[in-house]
């Protein structure tokens, strides 16, 4: 498989220079490594062997970075920062990684596969054995919606980037976008993101990304593909980005229309027809997905609080709240909130 010599070689045959060091035995020395061309993340080692054979390379593509990485150890890595903004898409080129979907369920990815999971929308683990070693790309998630409204007409709501799914495979054409990827990295070396070269590409990554993700979606009952949100009318967007916005602080739909220049009346409706839902459900969602965003990246053991994050996104019933939460999230906001001390 082409992917085996991604990154370490130009058509000539010479090594591809790297602006950082390509092997490390070091845990600190890796980290601040891999914090930078991914995002803050928790590594635990495994088995017996913890001490690190890492290899690391890497090349940016327009916005995004492409990445070849092993630790050579085992190890079970989580906790990535929402913060840092980013999609993750591991494929396998060596060995075998196991992904979380859900709590308790797996897949595994075969040499060729890849797998999708947006660290700034949902929860990610996957554990590497000892020989894993991975092609990986690091993609904004701006930037995955900037193409999904430039290609598609529309930006899919936090349903589509919460789903975690594996795409590809030997034969596949994603596969072969991967390795037509890594040949112009070999012939353009560290020259790759100059110019219109690394822009079009990233172009293709992402969109090539997108449609792939959706079919799996729509596996998964989630219609990325809907005319209704093909359709719907610059408007909706923009309240959608006004309520995402202003979540905390309970704007009322007429504050929400006039926000967008349109009535109450009109959103109502083109909310029900372009996106199956009200306004004041969108609202209600974007409420949820804060206080679980918040609870996420907060520290027990400073001080943080179910009761005080619950109120700071307009709370005030806990009891009712817990309930809420637990329908929406599989799990009691006290759960998630004590995930770092697990």
């Amino acid at each position: 498989m082409l992917l085996d010599h991604a990154l370490l070689t130009d058509v000539s045959g010479k090594p591809i220079r790297q602006q950082h060091k390509v092997f490390s035995t070091e845990w600190d020395e890796i980290s601040a490594w891999s914090d930078r061309v991914y995002m803050p993340y928790r590594v635990t080692p495994k088995g017996q062997a913890i001490k690190p054979r890492a290899t690391m390379h890497s090349s940016t593509i327009g916005e995004l970075t492409l990445t070849r990485f092993g630790y050579g150890v085992a190890v079970s890595v989580d906790d990535f920062s929402p913060e840092a903004g980013n999609a993750l898409l591991l494929t396998t080129i060596g060995g075998n990684a196991r992904h979380w979907t859900q709590r308790s369920d797996t897949e595994d990815t075969a040499v060729g596969e890849s797998f999708i999971a947006d660290c700034s929308r949902v929860e990610y683990r996957v554990d590497l054995d000892p020989d894993h070693l991975q092609l990986n790309l690091t993609l904004p998630h701006a930037v995955l919606e900037q193409m999904a409204q430039q290609w598609f007409g529309f930006v899919p709501d936090d349903r589509f980037w919460r789903h975690k799914c594996i795409i590809g495979g030997v034969g596949s054409s994603w596969l072969s976008l991967l390795e037509y990827t890594v040949r112009c990295v070999a012939e353009a070396g560290e020259h790759m993101t100059e110019g219109r070269m690394g822009a079009h590409l990233q172009q293709a990554l992402c969109v090539h990304l997108l449609r792939e993700w959706a079919g799996r979606a729509a596996q998964a009952g989630l219609d990325f593909n809907s005319p209704k949100n093909r359709i719907a009318p610059r408007y909706v967007r923009a309240a959608e980005e006004f309520m995402s916005a202003n979540a905390a602080s309970l704007p009322t739909m007429a504050e929400v229309a006039s926000a967008v220049g349109t009535s109450v009346r009109a959103l109502s409706g083109a909310f029900s027809r372009f996106r199956g839902m009200t306004p004041g459900a969108f609202l209600r969602e974007q409420r949820l997905q804060g206080v679980h965003r918040d609870l996420w990246v907060a520290d027990p053991e400073s001080g943080a609080t179910v009761s005080a994050i619950a109120f700071r996104w307009g709370y005030l019933n806990l009891g009712d709240f817990a309930g809420l939460y637990r329908k929406r999230f599989s799990e009691l906001p006290s759960q998630t909130l004590q995930r770092r001390l697990r």
